[in-house]
């Protein structure tokens, strides 16, 4: 049966998009699904300890998101906002631009107080652009200066008053390796008690790196969804991380997955045997509907958008009529949805 985009889309009230996280993390309200029975419950974040057990084994992503936003300047003063996304070699970059008809191959930008100019060196044929820097001393700490948090676009703040704080609380507690132009949300949830106490029940973590590009938050243009080409987003498995999930596999461990990017790096990261292999490549698995999972048992996750590769995973986890009856619940009870929105444990 061919997937259909409008297969994956739902109606969301406007004013459900959370705009700001809460004040404290782990208060989010937690909808707890069980992807066997369809059965619902209803809960805060930092009751999850309740449906966790000592044998699991929870694995999240530990990138850090950059402040990837920048706007440079022509030599005419118009303005080209930048969203970098992929390093490319020392002084390159990947960048979206915007808008596209002003960024044109040759093109010079120049960077609050002349910091720094960026030369367009090569337009991709995504319509992305690779982007020279030259700068004088510690790139960055430049881009912490005059950078900007790359907040989604559904998140209204005036692009030159960002708060301060989305800086830090668009991060998770544990983010390390920095490269991401998103964060992975569902670990915004997480706060340093809750680690603690989730700990103590004898509960492991362990980690793998993706970064986020617009392969997780880029739109799907085509209605027939085999035909959506997923955008690389580099991910890195390390020979511990790899060794530590498959000997729990091998011994009837839970593996609960933070995150869709979590899910895509493990389940990209499979040899032919069945076990997890330690990896350091790009991925563009796009997990729809029967998708066979071959590594993760749960999954804490956020609630996405409609018509969205991360919405098309989940459904391939739970299955499409679970997950929908979750989010019209979900609706109805008023939750919070998207990035700084509440969250499903789905098991």
């Amino acid at each position: 049966m061919k997937l259909q985009l409008s297969d994956f889309d739902y109606y969301l009230p406007i004013e459900l998009i959370a705009q700001k996280p809460l004040e404290k993390r782990d208060e989010s309200r937690l909808l707890v699904l069980n992807k066997t029975s369809g059965n619902i419950e209803h809960s805060k974040f930092f009751n999850i300890i309740n449906y966790l057990s000592s044998d699991d084994i929870i694995v999240y992503n530990d990138t850090k998101v950059i402040p990837a936003k920048l706007i440079g300047k022509k030599e005419n003063g118009s303005e080209i906002e930048l969203l970098l996304i992929e390093k490319l070699n020392n002084d390159t970059w990947l960048c979206m631009v915007k808008p596209g008809k002003k960024a044109k191959l040759g093109t010079i930008l120049y960077f609050e107080n002349n910091v720094m100019q960026g030369e367009i060196t090569k337009i991709t044929d995504e319509g992305y652009r690779e982007i020279r820097f030259n700068y004088q001393g510690d790139w960055w700490t430049i881009l912490e200066k005059i950078g900007m948090t790359p907040l989604p676009p559904y998140i209204k703040r005036d692009s030159n008053k960002l708060e301060p704080l989305d800086r830090e609380n668009y991060q998770t507690v544990y983010a390390k390796i920095k490269g991401s132009s998103a964060a992975p949300t569902a670990g915004l949830h997480f706060s340093n008690d809750l680690l603690k106490t989730i700990k103590k029940k004898g509960i492991r973590f362990t980690s793998i790196t993706l970064h986020i590009g617009p392969g997780t938050f880029q739109p799907v243009k085509v209605e027939d969804v085999s035909k959506h080409t997923m955008h690389p987003e580099w991910f890195k498995i390390s020979d511990e991380t790899a060794q530590f999930i498959n000997n729990s596999k091998r011994i009837g461990k839970r593996i609960i997955a933070v995150g869709t990017t979590t899910v895509r790096a493990l389940e990209s990261s499979i040899d032919k045997k069945g076990f997890i292999k330690p990896t350091e490549i790009s991925t563009r698995l796009m997990i729809v509907p029967g998708f066979k999972f071959k590594v993760i048992d749960a999954l804490i996750t956020n609630f996405h958008l409609p018509k969205s590769t991360l919405l098309m995973l989940v459904c391939a986890f739970a299955g499409k009529e679970y997950i929908f009856r979750a989010y019209e619940e979900a609706i109805g009870k008023r939750y919070r949805f998207y990035s700084y929105g509440d969250v499903m444990f789905i098991y």
